[in-house]
């Protein structure tokens, strides 16, 4: 148990460091509608770490933009890129089969982040999304397939700290009985999919996404998942498409990712 209460001054900071890092130009408007932090609140926070060298801000468009201090955040962190680089040929060869974008996510913290991504070279149909993006656990397809699968006390304590913190994304972890009923269906189906408010938010309801887990038994490493376009693909036509080479996919990943843990404990 922690010995103190969380400082809150420092968790809001934290949440609007957050998403100022995944928007790359966010205002104060976007904040708000991302973590439900009153406006006022979030501009003292901005100012803060415009102060301290973490965010600048674009006079023009009202806006602020990560600065390159915020790497210094992430240095110590590389288990996503290891991941990723056990996973990468692997991913390539299903997006040749599949002909579709391909992600790794592992999760982190309070989110899903981006190990891996295989999409074909100048693609412009979808937003690249490089290893280090965070994408939210409750609402996606990577997200809702790992936590679907991973252990008992793992959900648990991940839902409660999602409980935790204020914004639409985390609005089913304050819903337990709506959540674990969406879960029981991942679990049943085998898959999940991308929930229609993350679609309509970040693809203007043009992308869809089948999730499912990567791991060996009661272990669970990550999640990966096939991205579609709605009007070339409807959902039952995916499923049935896509499904299986997904989860080949994914035992071929946790094969590997157990053969490579085992190397590295020797």
């Amino acid at each position: 148990m922690p010995s103190f209460k969380p400082v809150i001054a420092l968790s809001r900071g934290l949440d609007v460091l957050r998403v100022v890092n995944q928007e790359r130009l966010a205002t104060v408007g976007s904040i708000h509608k991302a973590i439900g932090l009153d406006k006022a609140t979030i501009v003292r926070m901005l100012e803060t770490l415009e102060h301290e060298g973490y965010v600048m801000r674009d006079p023009e468009r009202a806006a602020y933009a990560p600065t390159g201090r915020t790497l210094l955040l992430s240095q110590g962190y590389n288990q996503h890129l290891w991941v990723g680089s056990v996973a990468d040929p692997i991913l390539q060869e299903v997006r040749d089969q599949v002909g579709w974008p391909v992600d790794i996510a592992l999760f982190d913290g309070d989110a899903m982040i981006i190990s891996q991504t295989a999409q074909e070279r100048g693609s412009v149909l979808f937003v690249r999304r490089r290893p280090g993006f965070r994408i939210p656990v409750l609402t996606t397809s990577l997200g809702r397939a790992y936590l679907a699968y991973c252990g008992d006390d793992e959900r648990r304590a991940i839902i409660a700290r999602l409980a935790e913190i204020p914004g639409p994304a985390t609005e089913l972890a304050r819903d337990p009985a709506r959540l674990e009923g969406i879960l029981a269906e991942v679990r049943r189906r085998g898959y999940a999919i991308t929930d229609p408010s993350y679609s309509h938010e970040m693809f203007d309801d043009k992308v869809w996404a089948i999730g499912v887990p990567v791991g060996t038994g009661a272990r669970v490493f990550a999640a990966i998942n096939v991205m579609l376009l709605h009007s070339a693909v409807k959902e039952a036509d995916g499923v049935r498409q896509f499904l299986e080479p997904l989860q080949r996919t994914a035992a071929r990943i946790a094969g590997a990712l157990n053969e490579r843990t085992e190397r590295r404990r020797a």
